[in-house]
Order: C-alpha cells, then structure tokens, then sequence
C-alpha cells in the first residue's frame, strides 16, 4: 500500500450513483465521480481520470480543474475521488476510468506483482509525503537515522510504503534494521509520538507541523528537497499518470494535451498563495481543517513536492524501486524498464 492509502483519502460527498460510473468494475464501493466536475463533453473531449484523494497529491491536478487550464487544452476532466491509491490503480486496471494518478509505488506494485498493462507518462510529484519524527520526550537522544537502532518505530503497517521507506533509509547509513522494534498503528501517529507511547514515527501534514511545535526532533523530512537529497540521494518519484498501454495509440494526442495542461498547473501553483492554493481544493474534500494553516503548510512544501515539468525522472524512479525492494514489496532484480513512456512529454 501507498502513503495514499485510503485511510488518508478525503473522499467527497456525492448523490450521484456510483454504480452508474463503474458499471461492470469491481471498485463500486471505493470510487466516487467528482463533486464539481467540469464543463460537458461539448467543451472538450470528457475523460476520466482517478486518484487517491490524498490532499498533497491532488493540488495540481486541481488547479488545472478549478482555474479552467484541462479546459483551455481541449479537455473536459472528471476528476474520479479514489479512496486511496490503490483503489484509483484498480479503477484504471478495470476500465472505470481513463487515466489515474498514484503514488509511484503502486504503479510498481501493479505491474510488478501483478502484471498490469499499465504505462506511466507524466509525474506531478517528486518526494513522498512523509517525515521521520521523534516523539518530544526523545528528541535529545534520537538525533540520526543511525539511532533508530533498538527504538520503536511507528508506521501505518508492514510492508505498506511508511515501512519501506524506513528500511531504505537505515540501509543507506548501514544501520541494522533488525534492531528495529515496528510498531504498527495505522496512519494516526500523532498522539502517540505526543505521548511518548512510541519513539519514532513516520508521519505526514499536519501532523508534522504539530509535532515540531511540541517539539519533536525531525530527523528526515521527506517532503523537503534538501533532505532529499542528503538522505534520499534525491528525488523520489512520487505522484504521476497511467493509462492502459493498449490505448496509448489512440490516445496520444489527448495524452500530450493532459501533459502540457498538467505542466501549465505546476507553473500556475508556484504563484498562487497558501488561500488560493486551498480554494483550488473542492471545498468537500477541505471541511474541518484549519483552511488558513493548510493553505500555509501547501505554500511551504510546494516548491519540493511539485516539480517544474511532468517529465519523468528515471533516477528517481529507481530509488523507488530500490526501496520497495529493500521493504520486500517487490522481488530483487524486478525489471520496471517498461512501466515508463516517456515519449509523451514534448510531444
């Protein structure tokens, strides 16, 4: 499982009949059309397209619905809200939708564990949306990655994308995983970090912000390219679109469209503030947050976790794959050579 698992996907209320989009597909119960979907097929060529309903990870995508940019390139996007990562990945697998946008690592999985024909073409994210933090009652012990050896480690679960990612990083400063104690507990680890029921916990926004406030040490930000790169050895190929690789042919010109109206919204956001970036959100998917700190949180991460172009970056792609393998998500030596397209992008 992704980081946009569906414990952390903001799902919008919708009337309209789910079984009317999925007809046929496996994933009535877990995918939702769009509250505000765009224009009519009139305006532009309707397409479908699915994700995580994780907040980071759709802000470009959102940008481009809400200030008419899929609109100006010919397109009439419903932007299908997929509880989690893997349900928007099962969604493109069974034909309920055209495209989807996931995390890296479940495109991986799906091709690698399970052989879908799928083909990633653009990315519109380039770091995970996690950060290892200590509780404040460890903050002055726990200074490295190093450290965490004979800790508890909080995650979501094992072998879940949180887990990965932590064995990655001790394997890159040669520490010793199996001093390591796990503890899983779903993505909810702020109060236990709060409470110091725990060490050390990978957690997400705002949870992070909360901790640092109550004095958490961060020991890796992943959301940060400057720790990226000193932990990560750099980006780390995060959010992207997939399309079924049969249907590339016939789809290209509508491929190429989405990838210069997704290159437009990456451009768009750097210069919108922390409010506008958080009006771009459907206002379903934003009730009980703290509109005002998340629009701030967006505006601090976003030169890191949104990259300038949708180009995909293969290097960073294969840390990916290195850390799936090192979580034993994937088999060693699995080849994700054909997964990527990158004849889209310029074309």
């Amino acid at each position: 499982m992704s980081c946009c698992d569906e414990t952390t996907a903001r799902v919008p209320a919708c009337d309209v009949s789910r079984r009317s989009l999925l007809k046929g597909a496996a994933l009535v119960a877990s995918v939702v059309p769009a509250a505000r979907p765009i224009g009519s097929a009139a305006q532009g060529r309707t397409v479908r397209l699915a994700y995580c309903s994780q907040l980071l990870c759709g802000v470009p995508y959102e940008v481009a619905r809400s200030d008419g940019i899929f609109k100006s390139h010919g397109l009439d996007v419903q932007i299908v809200y997929a509880r989690g990562g893997n349900a928007a990945m099962q969604a493109l697998i069974g034909g309920a939708v055209e495209y989807a946008a996931t995390a890296l690592d479940v495109a991986i999985q799906a091709y690698a564990n399970v052989g879908a024909d799928i083909r990633r073409f653009a990315v519109t994210g380039r770091l995970p949306l996690f950060a290892v933090a200590t509780a404040p009652q460890t903050a002055s012990r726990i200074r490295s990655i190093k450290d965490l050896e004979g800790t508890t480690v909080g995650i979501s679960a094992l072998g879940n994308a949180d887990h990965a990612l932590t064995l990655y990083l001790m394997k890159r400063v040669g520490a010793d995983a199996q001093k390591i104690k796990f503890a899983t507990m779903g993505v909810n680890l702020l109060e236990a970090l709060r409470q110091g029921q725990i060490d050390v916990g990978l957690v997400q926004e705002p949870a992070l912000t909360f901790l640092r406030r109550s004095g958490a040490r961060v020991l890796v930000n992943a959301m940060d390219l400057e720790d990226a790169n000193q932990h990560l050895g750099g980006s780390f190929e995060f959010m992207g679109v997939a399309v079924r690789t049969k249907e590339i042919a016939q789809r290209r010109p509508e491929m190429i469209a989405l990838t210069r109206a997704l290159t437009e919204a990456l451009r768009v956001l750097r210069r919108m503030s922390g409010e506008q970036l958080v009006s771009a959100l459907p206002r379903e998917m934003t009730t009980g947050l703290d509109l005002k700190e998340f629009g701030e949180i967006i505006a601090r991460h976003r030169d890191s976790l949104y990259p300038e172009t949708v180009d995909i970056d293969l290097e960073s792609a294969k840390r990916v794959e290195q850390s799936l393998m090192a979580g034993g998500l994937i088999k060693p030596g699995s080849s994700m050579s054909g997964l990527h397209d990158t004849t889209i992008v310029g074309g």
